[in-house]
């Protein structure tokens, strides 16, 4: 447990707590760093690569948040937010395998755990992510294709299915 703010994740290395999942990520590359890198070796990559998973951090829990926890307005504005938040990296993506190119990355990690919530947005929020941003959807396949993906993401009907039931717990309704 994060000894600051009583959250998980925490990484315990050397029996010194990591705090914070990409945090973690940046100090396993680190520690590391001849095995499968995260980062890209360039260092303006890297701040991109930075800029990009401090964008997608402070700019899509909220909205994501009220898409399955808010209805009538609330949730529609969410929904406008949430569009116009993904226009961005959808654009910084564009034709590339992977938003660092052709390696599978960091903004890749910090990104890709949205992917088993899109279903719950169209459900709960009708908002069609495929049909918004098809690029995005292209991404999410070629990043489920690694194993570590795969195995690392919940499926997306039992995230469905956790949200709405939190979801009427929240909203009171039966």
């Amino acid at each position: 447990m994060n000894p600051t703010h009583k959250k998980i994740p925490v990484l315990i290395h050397k029996g010194k707590p990591i705090c914070e999942s990409i945090i973690q990520v940046q100090y396993i590359d680190e520690v590391w760093p001849n095995s499968n890198p995260i980062l890209p070796s360039d260092p303006y990559q890297r701040a991109q690569a930075r800029f990009w998973v401090d964008y997608i951090d402070k700019k899509t829990y909220g909205p994501c948040k009220a898409l399955w926890s808010e209805t009538g307005e609330k949730q529609e504005a969410a929904k406008i937010e949430f569009i116009e938040v993904l226009k961005n990296p959808d654009s910084e993506l564009g034709d590339k395998s992977f938003f660092e190119g052709n390696e599978f990355g960091l903004v890749d990690i910090a990104f890709i755990g949205f992917y088993c919530w899109f279903r719950t947005y169209k459900e709960v929020a009708n908002l069609s992510i495929v049909a918004e941003f098809p690029k995005l959807i292209s991404w999410a396949q070629r990043c489920l294709q690694r194993d570590s993906v795969a195995k690392a993401l919940p499926d997306s009907d039992k995230v469905l299915k956790s949200d709405s039931d939190h979801r009427k717990t929240i909203l009171g309704i039966g």
